[in-house]
Parts: C-alpha cells; structure tokens; sequence
C-alpha cells in the first residue's frame, strides 16, 4: 500500500508546510493549473464539477426567494463607473483598463468589470417608473477581473467565478430584510452542503464593501487558523440611486429614490473546503457537493464474477441518485484507493472474490477510513445512509476545530498573545474607534473579522475595548485572514 501511495504522489503535510500542503492538493487532484495568462488559473473538470455543484445548490436556494438570472455586459465605460465616488475609490488599485477595440483607440476607456454594481444601476434606471416595477430581485452567474499582486488558487486569482446579486426596493425595510435573507441563504448553504461552520455578522465600518450602508458577512475557521471571508451581502440604501438617478413613483404619487442590495460568493469556497477538510492524503470532500459521491473497486477484478458484480452495484447505487463512478482501470487496488482518498471521494466500496462468496461488500469512509460490510443487495441503502452520517460528521468535526480554536482576550497584552500563538478567532470588545481597528492591525496583523449577530454581540456593563481600555461598544471578532 505504501508503495501504491508512492505512485499517486505525495503531497506535504499540513503540520509541516500549510502553504504548500494546500498547493499540492490543488495540483495533485488536478483542481487547477496554470496558464500563460499571469495570475489566472485553468479551472480543470475536477474543480469546475465541484463549482457547478456549488452553482446548482445556490441557484435552487436563490429561487426559491423568487431571484431571476440574468447577464450584463464584462465592459464597463469610465464616465458609468464614475458616478459614484466610494465605490470607485474602493476599486481602483484592481482595475484593468480597455484603451483599443480591433486597430482603433476608444473615445472613452471601458473597465472589465471587477464587480456589476454600475450596469445594474444602469438597467433599473432604465427599467424603474412605478412602484409596480418593484422589487427587482436579479442575480447573475459570470466571472469578473480584479488586479490582484498576489495570487494563490481559488483564494485569490484575477479572474475568478461568482455569482453576484442585484436587487431595488420600495422601501428601506425590504432592502434590509432582503440582505439579512440572503445572508442567511449562503451561511445554510455553507454548513448544510460544504459542511464549513460559518459566524454570521456585520462589518465594521472600516471593512465594509465600497459605496454600502452596511455589510453583513459569513466567516469562517481553516485548518491553520486563518479566517476566510465566505459570503457577504451589502445594503446599499439608497446612495447608488442617488449617483445614478434611480426612482420611481410610489402609491402616494410621489417620486423616491429605490433602495438597493448586493451579494455575492465565489469560486474561493472550493478553496475553503479543501482547507476546512482535507488531510494529508489529499482532499476530503462533502457527500453533498462531491462530483463523485462513491467509487466502486473492485479487487482481482478478472477473477469470475467479480467485475460483473462491480457493475451491478454501481448501476444500483446511480439508479438510487448517487453520483458513482466504477474503476474497472488495469491499476492495482492499492493505487485506486491511494487515488480515491487523495480526490477526495467521500466513500468508495469494495469487492473481491472473497467478498462475492460471503455476498457482501466493503463500504469505506474517506473521512475516517473506518470500514463497514454489508450485504451486497443492500449496498445502494447502506451508501446512502453512510453519506449522510459522513456529511453531519464532517460539519460536527468542522464545529469542534472552530470551537476548539476560538479565544477570548480582556486586555491587549492578552489579546497580542492570542493572536501571535494560538492561530484561529479571538472574541474581543472594541470601543467602535477605528484607530484602535487600526492599531490591532498594524501591532498584530489581524482584522476585524465581523461583529457578530444574536447574544454574542451583547456587551456588558463595564466591557473595555481590548486595544484603548475605553468603555466598549461592540463584541468583535478578530483573526488573521485570507
């Protein structure tokens, strides 16, 4: 077995390089590859299946809050993108310019867009008369170009997949209640489909989106501690109609500004998942968003009836609406399971002739290789029901890492210590003064992470921000990121 480990590859552990642990399960599972194109990546079918999984979950969830798909245009004209200031500003640095179309220069420059924000815009104030135009609930599937000077897979690329959301409202309420949903729509989708714990909760002011009122985040834990930033959603109000001329005549006859929302998740949550469960064999992945929920090996394949057996399994297993996949390759057994862990295949099931004679066959976990025999005929039922207990797992042991690596921090010393020694979250008060927001970062490197929802955000008598000792104003947490 350990030489058949040898043909797959090794990949680095994560204990002794992360950076390059992660690297090599990106290539060796052949998610991603290079191009001539600096800092954009080949999304390969392994990883682009994952993505489409991912598109085909969230678009059902976004209907089901009656959101309609759209596509704008990837160009943008400076004198659009200019209307309003917050927002260019936050861009800028991570802009790409169009200067030339076919042999002739443009009268005016044309952005790929980092973002869509403008081109809505643009579309509802064509679009928008009357209080019955509203609300418009869009989202649209595409890729978008930010500039980025570090890149790293998934993580942070040019060029990279989202889908982002785009809607106007009557009121200031609607807009509010259609963020906090949507919220909530990517934090279910994060730990009921990837099985990643998420912390629901605004940004700071500091660390809002460019141009919103407020913005809501998911955030969550990686296996090195690191925060990653999973999903947002923005309150715009009604500063994007304003710059843009958006309004409508509501019930009363008079003319109002609508208020806007956006959010958005990208192609870096195939990223989180690799680092939220993944080992030192390679990828491991959720039942629920794996291409290949199970493979079927069978052992001594030519030996009589084995093969025929093998094929009768993975018929039942995909007339049962399992996602399976059956190597009958002329590679050795250990080689396939050596393949099937480091892919990250949530279970696979073996057969062989010994197997065949007592009439079972061998369900094995990738997340904890524990093995389970049951009887052939019964094989679709018990694989169903074991990729259910591995997915509730995963999300169990997910928590247990998040809760094992959260801290709390009263004073600053404390609080530098934390973060310099133990890596993951730290709950701290803040007094709501960006210069502390500033000085935590400059001291430590760490960032407000989010302020978070519910009883958490409760501040007692008494609190001190962590960094100036005045009285505190909100509960935040804190943590190094991507």
């Amino acid at each position: 077995m350990a030489n058949d480990k040898k043909l797959v590859a090794s990949i680095t552990s994560r204990d002794e390089d992360f950076a390059q642990w992660y690297t090599d399960v990106v290539k060796k599972a052949e998610l991603t590859g290079y191009t001539s194109v600096k800092g954009c990546m080949v999304i390969k079918p392994a990883g682009y299946a994952i993505w489409e999984n991912i598109q085909k979950e969230l678009d059902a969830r976004f209907k089901e809050t009656g959101v309609d798909n759209v596509y704008l245009p990837m160009l943008i004209p400076e004198s659009l993108l200019q209307k309003e200031k917050d927002h260019v500003e936050g861009f800028a640095p991570e802009v790409a310019w169009v200067t030339e179309g076919g042999l002739n220069k443009l009268q005016e420059k044309m952005c790929i867009r980092p973002t869509s924000e403008t081109l809505f815009c643009d579309l509802y104030a064509k679009d928008i008369q009357s209080y019955r135009d509203l609300p418009k609930v869009y989202n649209q599937w595409c890729s978008v170009l930010r500039w980025e000077k570090t890149t790293r897979p998934f993580l942070r690329s040019r060029e990279f997949l989202w889908q982002e959301g785009h809607t106007a409202h009557a009121t200031a309420e609607e807009a509010e209640a259609r963020t906090v949903q949507m919220l909530n729509v990517y934090a279910d989708f994060c730990e009921e489909v990837l099985a990643i714990p998420v912390v629901r909760g605004q940004k700071t002011d500091k660390e809002k989106f460019a141009g919103a009122v407020s913005t809501y985040t998911i955030e969550s834990l990686m296996h090195d501690g690191k925060a990653l930033q999973s999903g947002t959603s923005h309150n715009f109000g009604d500063g994007f109609a304003q710059a843009f001329g958006i309004q409508f005549t509501d019930k009363d006859n008079q003319l109002k500004y609508v208020h806007q929302t956006s959010w958005g998740m990208t192609t870096r949550m195939i990223g989180a998942i690799i680092m939220v469960h993944g080992d030192d064999d390679g990828l491991v992945l959720p039942p629920r968003i794996a291409p290949t929920q199970c493979v079927v090996i069978p052992i001594r394949q030519k030996a009589e009836g084995v093969l025929d057996k093998a094929n009768e399994i993975t018929a039942a297993l995909r007339a049962s609406g399992l996602r399976v996949k059956l190597d009958d390759s002329d590679r050795s057994p250990g080689w396939k399971f050596s393949e099937q862990e480091m892919r990250g295949f949530p279970m696979r099931i073996e057969l062989g002739p010994k197997d065949l004679e007592a009439g079972n066959c061998v369900l094995v976990r990738r997340d904890t290789r524990e093995k389970l025999v049951v009887p052939i005929e019964k094989a679709a039922e018990e694989s169903a029901k074991l990729l259910q207990v591995i997915q509730k797992d995963m999300l169990e042991r997910a928590k247990q890492f998040r809760a094992e690596h959260t801290y709390e921090a009263e004073d600053y010393e404390t609080f530098k210590e934390t973060i310099d020694q133990k890596p993951g979250f730290v709950k701290a008060f803040w007094c709501e003064d960006v210069a502390c927001e500033d000085k935590i970062k400059e001291d430590t490197t760490a960032t407000s992470r989010c302020i978070p929802f519910g009883e958490e955000a409760i501040v007692p008598e008494g609190a001190k921000c962590v960094c100036c000792g005045k009285p505190a104003k909100k509960m935040v947490y804190w943590g190094k990121a991507y």
